[in-house]
């Protein structure tokens, strides 16, 4: 059976590194891809499976303080002089070599119901570390979720960088042609110039920016910074224009679903077991002990072995231990496990009004990000087609330098303008439908 037991884990550990494995070896990432590698392998979340294995820990000793103790004792002394014999409790003057060993046990019957509310509130403990580390992954998730599409909008915008530096080092081209020939100024030709540098300026930011998006994610899914990793862009076909739903029963959804309400509950339900608990120190412990041994004495003529067996002893008994005065000291527990009662419930009501936070404002930017991107939209085409009839007019000589680079400038904030809430408007999309239990997927 241990040789079975030991090739099944052998064989679990194999599975997971091969998948691990796998997982490494792949070059483009989709957000599922991402999603189940952090899970898997996050640091935060590794930390909270300790904090419920600790809290399992602490619920398995909670029940264990029902079982009795058991200890075994053993001692070996010199006593000279007048002494009271320790085996044989005779008074003797002489010198006593003598030797005790015993077992000695004790049990509590009843502490004021203490034990049975100990093992209660770590029981809700155990089950609230598992909302905890639930809550945990579901950070781990948005967090993900945000820095992927950072990084897909980090990049697009480097798309948009380099199409407006070829286009500006293509007009730098023709207004170098356009000056050799005489037909424009020097001062168009320099702002020609300075409009690529710019660019190119802009170009290196974005860059950068994608570069930092992505160190990030990697963090989360616990990547070595030097992995080259490709970020699977978003099907375009995907339809985010969905009817929201009302919000007040999105926050509803969210009440019934998201583990931190549950953990608030059960923190209440926690600090009412510290309550009872405090109260049962007013109530007596009742304790049964035992204990068996036996001994050896130098004074007595025989053997070690016959006295080991002729003092042979067992002893039971019970103890009542009755609280009178402890100065004032259950009271303030009392007191206090009152309080904190009274500050779990604040802490829930916290709880519950982050979450209506979270839900407001992600419903509201939903709905603006929607109507920002249609607006966005139709200024990004709007502002397209100026550019490219201006190109077509500063080809034709018809247009200075100065009102190409505006024109090029409008159009290139509509496009970023047109991203941004294009990736908003995913964002609270995806998360509207985590709030309502929905899986995210792009």
């Amino acid at each position: 059976m241990k040789r079975l037991l030991i090739i099944s884990m052998g064989f679990l550990v194999q599975v997971s590194f091969a998948q691990t494995n796998e997982a490494l070896a792949k070059t483009t990432w989709t957000l599922q891809d991402c999603i189940t590698y952090a899970v898997e392998n996050n640091i935060t979340l590794k930390d909270a499976a300790l904090d419920k294995s600790q809290a399992d820990v602490a619920y398995f000793k909670a029940k264990s303080s029902r079982l009795p103790n058991l200890f075994g004792s053993a001692s070996q002394s010199f006593t000279n002089g007048s002494s009271i014999d320790p085996i044989t409790s005779d008074f003797v003057t002489d010198q006593i070599y003598s030797t005790n060993v015993g077992l000695n046990s004790a049990v509590t019957l009843f502490q004021g119901n203490q034990i049975n509310n100990e093992i209660a509130k770590n029981k809700i403990l155990s089950n609230q570390s598992l909302f905890l580390q639930e809550e945990a992954k579901n950070n781990i998730i948005l967090s993900v979720l945000e820095n992927y599409l950072q990084v897909l909008h980090a990049k697009e915008g480097i798309a948009i960088a380099e199409n407006n530096l070829k286009s500006s080092e293509a007009e730098v081209e023709r207004a170098k042609a356009r000056l050799d020939a005489g037909t424009i100024a020097l001062n168009d030709y320099t702002e020609a110039q300075s409009q690529q540098a710019s660019n190119k300026y802009v170009l290196i930011n974005a860059k950068n920016t994608y570069q930092q998006y992505m160190i990030a994610l990697k963090q989360l899914l616990e990547l070595n910074p030097a992995k080259d990793i490709v970020i699977e862009p978003l099907d375009n076909n995907t339809d985010y224009s969905s009817i929201l739903l009302d919000k007040t029963e999105i926050y509803s959804k969210a009440l019934g679903i998201l583990p931190e309400v549950n953990a608030s509950n059960l923190s209440v339900a926690s600090s009412k077991k510290d309550l009872d608990i405090a109260k049962g120190a007013y109530l007596p412990t009742l304790s049964l002990t035992s204990n068996i041994g036996t001994g050896y004495t130098s004074i007595n003529n025989n053997t070690f072995t016959d006295q080991f067996e002729v003092n042979f002893n067992q002893r039971i008994g019970l103890s009542l231990n009755i609280p009178i005065f402890n100065k004032n000291q259950t009271k303030a527990a009392v007191q206090n496990a009152e309080i904190n009662i009274e500050k779990a419930q604040i802490a829930k009501l916290s709880t519950e009004k982050e979450i209506y936070r979270k839900v407001e404002t992600a419903y509201q930017n939903a709905v603006s990000a929607q109507e920002q991107l249609f607006a966005a939209e139709s200024s990004m085409e709007a502002a397209k087609q100026s550019y490219q009839l201006a190109q077509k007019k500063y080809e034709l000589g018809g247009l200075s330098t100065t009102d190409l680079v505006i024109s090029q400038n409008t159009y290139t904030s509509a496009q970023e303008d047109y991203l941004q809430a294009k990736y908003l408007h995913i964002l609270y999309h995806e998360l509207l439908q985590f709030y309502q239990g929905n899986d995210i997927k792009l």
